[in-house]
C-alpha cells in the first residue's frame, strides 16, 4: 500500500520485444566454423548476391546498418577461411550474416531504473530539468543489459519521456584501453597472484599502459621457458581476465539516448551487467562525473564493477576492488564528504554497511550502518540508490525483504556531516506492491536504483515485478516530515 500523498506521472515502461541487438553467433569449435564458411564458399556468385538481397530485405528495416555489423562480424571468423582466392563484398556480408542473430534484449522484462540529471540542461524552460534514466533489461537465458532514455521534468511536475527509437545499437568497444598500474597491481595482489612473474611483468611498464604495452610485457617475461609452471600459467590467465574486465566502450553520437544499449563484454559479466545504480558525482573542484555501480554476473559468480561517464557517449567499466567489494548493492555518495568518497554497501546479504575511502575504485573497512527493524524488511535490507542529499539529511532510499520474499521500498535519514549516524528510518515501507503490480517475472517486488529531487518534489522511478516500469512522484518535506526532520 502507498502511504503518504505519493503521485503517478502516466510513465509506464514495458518490454518491447521488437528491440532487437545483433549479436554474433560462432561455434566454439573450430571445424564448425570451417563447415559453415565452407557452404558459402560453395555458392556461386550470383547465388551469393540472391542470398544476399533477401537477407537485406528481411533484416535491413530491423537494425541501424546492418552491413557493417555483418563486416564486423566477418572479421572475427576470416581467419578459418581456407581459399586463398579474394572475396567479393556480398559473400564477405553473407558470411558474417552466417555468423549473426537478432537477440531481443527486453523481451523478458524492463525493470529496475535509475534517474539522474542529463549532462546538457540547454534549451530548457525555466523550472524544467532534463533527466536520463537508466534499466536493466533482460531477455532471453536471463542476460541483462543497460539501456536508457532521456525526457524532461516540466515546472508542473508532469514528466514527459522522450519516445524510444524502435532501434538498438551496442558500442564499438575500445580494443587497445589504458590502465593504471597502481590500480591494476594492486587488484592482482587481492586475488593472490603476486609472484616473481607478474612483479616482473609490472616492473616493466610504465604508470599508465595499454593492453598492447602489457601483452608485450607478458611475452617477455615468459620468452624462452617454453611451457609455463602452473602457477604462471594461472597468473597469466588471471591478468588477461582482469584487462578484460577493464574496458573502454564508445557509443557514435550521432545514436539517440535510448539506440544505446550497454551489453555485457567481459567474460564476468557474461550472464548480465544488472541493476546499475548511476549517480551524478561532482567532485570538490566542480567537475562532474556520472558513476555506476553494477553488478556483473558470469552465471556463477557475482562481482561489483563501476562505470564512469561524464556524456553518456564513453564509458570505462572498472573492477572495484577491496576487501570490502563482496555484496551486491553498491551506491556511491554523490560528493565527497570531508574529503573522502563514501558508499553505501551490504557486506552480508542481510544489513547496510557504509565505508570511506580515499579511491573510488578501492574499498575496504565497512562499519555497519544499520539492521533489519521492522517486519517488512525482516529477511534483509539494502539500497535504492545513491543518498540524495537535503538540507535535513542524506536520504536513502532502502528496500526491505519481508515474508515470502514480498520487497518493498523504505527510506532513512543520515546525517549530513556524519552519515554514520542515522537519524531516523520509515517504519512503513514508502511504496509497496500493489494488487496490480504484484504479477510478473518475479512477483511481489517493488525496486529502484535511484531518484532524484527537483523543485522539492522526489521522482522516484521504479520497477515492479521484475517486469514494468513507473514513475511517481511527491513532495520531499512530506517525506523529510514522516521521517522526523527537524
Amino acid at each position: 500500500m502507498h502511504s503518504l500523498n505519493i503521485q503517478p506521472t502516466g510513465v509506464i515502461l514495458r518490454a518491447n520485444s521488437a528491440r532487437v541487438l545483433i549479436r554474433p553467433f560462432i561455434p566454439t569449435n573450430p571445424a564448425k566454423i570451417v563447415n559453415i564458411i565452407g557452404r558459402a564458399l560453395a555458392l556461386t556468385e550470383a547465388e551469393t548476391e540472391a542470398e544476399l538481397v533477401t537477407l537485406m530485405a528481411d533484416f535491413a528495416k530491423r537494425h541501424l546498418d546492418i552491413q557493417t555489423h555483418w563486416r564486423n562480424i566477418f572479421e572475427r571468423v576470416k581467419e578459418h577461411i581456407f581459399s586463398s582466392r579474394p572475396l567479393s563484398e556480398a559473400r564477405q556480408l553473407y558470411i558474417g550474416a552466417l555468423f549473426s542473430g537478432e537477440y531481443a534484449l527486453e523481451s523478458a522484462a524492463l525493470f529496475n531504473p535509475s534517474l539522474v540529471a542529463h549532462p546538457d540542461q540547454s534549451g530548457l524552460a525555466e523550472g524544467e530539468l532534463r533527466f536520463i534514466l537508466s534499466l536493466r533489461a533482460t531477455g532471453e537465458g536471463h542476460i541483462s543489459s543497460i539501456e536508457f532514455r532521456t525526457g524532461i521534468i516540466r515546472s508542473d511536475y508532469s514528466v514527459a519521456l522522450e519516445e524510444p527509437s524502435r532501434f538498438v545499437t551496442a558500442p564499438t568497444v575500445n580494443p587497445n584501453p589504458t590502465y593504471r598500474k597502481t590500480i591494476f597491481f594492486d587488484k592482482l595482489m587481492e586475488m593472490g597472484f603476486e609472484n616473481e612473474w607478474s612483479s616482473l611483468v609490472m616492473e616493466s611498464l610504465g604508470d599508465s599502459f595499454a593492453l598492447s604495452d602489457l601483452e608485450g610485457a607478458m611475452q617477455h617475461a615468459s620468452h624462452g621457458k617454453g611451457h609455463l609452471p602452473r602457477e604462471e600459467q594461472r597468473t597469466l590467465e588471471c591478468v588477461r581476465w582482469l584487462a578484460e574486465s577493464n574496458y573502454g566502450i564508445d557509443f557514435d553520437p550521432s545514436l539517440a539516448v535510448s539506440e544505446r544499449i550497454i551489453f555485457p563484454v567481459s567474460a564476468n559479466e557474461s550472464n548480465g551487467m544488472e541493476d546499475a545504480r548511476f549517480v551524478r558525482f561532482v567532485e570538490d573542484d566542480g567537475r562532474v562525473i556520472y558513476y555506476a555501480t553494477y553488478t556483473a554476473y558470469n552465471g556463477h559468480a557475482i562481482l561489483p564493477q563501476l562505470l564512469e561517464t561524464t556524456d553518456f557517449l564513453h564509458f570505462r567499466a572498472l573492477t572495484l576492488n577491496g576487501r570490502a567489494v563482496q555484496n551486491k548493492g553498491m551506491a556511491l555518495f554523490p560528493r565527497r564528504i570531508d574529503g573522502r568518497y563514501a558508499m553505501i554497501s551490504r557486506q552480508d546479504n542481510e544489513n547496510l554497511f557504509l565505508m570511506f575511502s580515499d579511491n573510488p575504485h578501492f574499498w575496504s573497512d565497512p562499519k555497519l550502518l544499520r539492521q533489519p527493524g521492522e517486519s517488512w524488511e525482516s529477511v534483509k535490507i539494502g539500497n535504492c540508490g545513491s543518498p540524495i542529499e537535503t538540507e535535513a539529511g542524506w536520504l536513502v532510499l532502502t528496500h526491505g525483504v519481508g515474508p515470502m520474499r514480498k520487497y518493498c521500498i523504505g527510506a532513512m535519514l543520515l546525517d549530513l556531516n556524519d552519515p554514520s549516524r542515522v537519524i531516523s528510518h520509515l517504519a512503513q515501507p514508502l511504496l509497496s506492491p500493489r494488487e496490480d503490480e504484484r504479477e510478473g517475472y518475479v512477483p511481489n517486488v517493488v525496486y529502484t536504483c535511484g531518484g532524484l529531487v527537483h523543485s522539492g518534489r522526489l521522482f522516484l522511478p521504479y520497477g515492479y515485478s521484475d517486469t514494468t516500469t513507473t514513475i511517481v512522484t511527491l513532495e520531499l518535506d512530506s517525506l523529510l516530515d514522516a521521517l522526523g526532520a527537524p
